[in-house]
């Protein structure tokens, strides 16, 4: 008898040994399936913070035994946590996917994909000062007006608080108002906040009137916002020429170091460090969270767009699990 035909006789007793035998099935099933566990560290800007949260509870009904700590701070200082002070992270997800390719690729990580878009806003409240009469219009005239207060997130610290800055700059240029950057940028520097999230509380509790916000945690938290032209929102990829003719300097990676940063359209970033202490959970829970019918359906709900599958540098170094999310 050949070892094929033995084969195909000893299967058939091996599934009725299994559905006779309760103990058997249950050691079956644990043999074939590997079981996610430990805990997950996700470093993430303040803007995804709500669908970090949705994401991860999504994640933890399919994996209840892993445990995750998410913890919300300004792109660029979370790329220095990892950077500068070695602290363990398995993801990081940055609102704006330069600073993964500029801070950590390529000594603290291998690969960037770019997940999503946003656009920058005006947002405000009810209670906001003179909130009954501003258009995207004259938003600029308004929040010029010295009874008017504003907050930004810190261009250092935040991708918003550079964006801001370009922003600004390029509403000189549309509305062309000679010294209108600088007039905004100097009003209330008091302000300024570690990050975006951070605005929130004092807009709410009505001690500023206006910030610079992006479009997505303005619905997220329901609050009013005026929308920009395009020419200035830096959300359309057909004005990347006039969006790239501004730019910033910020804090680079060495004390003293400035890198310059130019406006682009906005497109949010996500890696797995290279120090990440549990890299088989967090390889699943980004392919979880880049999918379109589990992870990408809930930040598309929350406001901002899929740009999945974008190009990136870094391709051929992206693990194989994830490859269908990018292209060269």
């Amino acid at each position: 008898m050949n070892y094929t035909l033995k084969l195909w006789l000893i299967i058939p007793l091996i599934l009725v040994s299994l559905k006779l035998n309760p103990i058997a099935i249950s050691s079956f099933n644990l043999i074939s399936k590997t079981e996610l566990t430990g805990e997950l560290i996700i470093f993430h800007a303040g803007s995804l913070s709500v669908p970090v949260k949705e994401i991860a509870d999504a994640f933890k009904k399919e994996n209840p035994n892993v445990t995750i700590i998410s913890e919300a701070a300004g792109s660029v200082e979370c790329a220095r946590k990892i950077s500068e002070l070695d602290k363990p992270c398995d993801i990081m997800a940055s609102a704006d996917y330069t600073v993964i390719d500029k801070i950590l690729i390529p000594k603290f990580a291998n690969w960037n994909i770019k997940f999503a878009s946003n656009e920058m806003a005006i947002v405000y409240t009810n209670k906001s000062r003179r909130s009954n009469e501003i258009t995207n219009k004259n938003w600029y005239k308004i929040m010029l007006d010295d009874k008017i207060s504003i907050g930004r997130a810190d261009p250092n610290s935040d991708p918003c608080g550079y964006r801001a800055v370009l922003v600004t700059k390029l509403a000189e240029k549309y509305y062309k108002a000679n010294g209108l950057s600088e007039k905004l940028l100097k009003k209330d520097e008091n302000n300024i906040r570690p990050k975006e999230t951070d605005l929130l509380a004092l807009l709410e509790s009505n001690t500023i009137d206006y910030i610079f916000l992006y479009r997505s945690v303005a619905e997220q938290h329901k609050l009013k916002y005026i929308i920009l032209p395009d020419e200035i929102n830096l959300k359309n990829s057909a004005f990347s020429d006039l969006y790239a003719s501004v730019s910033v300097d910020i804090n680079g990676k060495k004390p003293g170091e400035k890198i310059t940063q130019k406006g682009e359209p906005m497109v949010y970033g996500i890696t797995i460090p290279n120090n990440a202490p549990n890299k088989s959970v967090a390889l699943a829970f980004v392919k979880f969270l880049l999918t379109k019918e589990k992870g990408m359906k809930i930040l598309e709900k929350l406001g901002q767009r899929s740009v999945i599958p974008s190009s990136t540098n870094s391709y051929d170094k992206i693990p194989v699990e994830l490859k269908s999310f990018a292209k060269k």
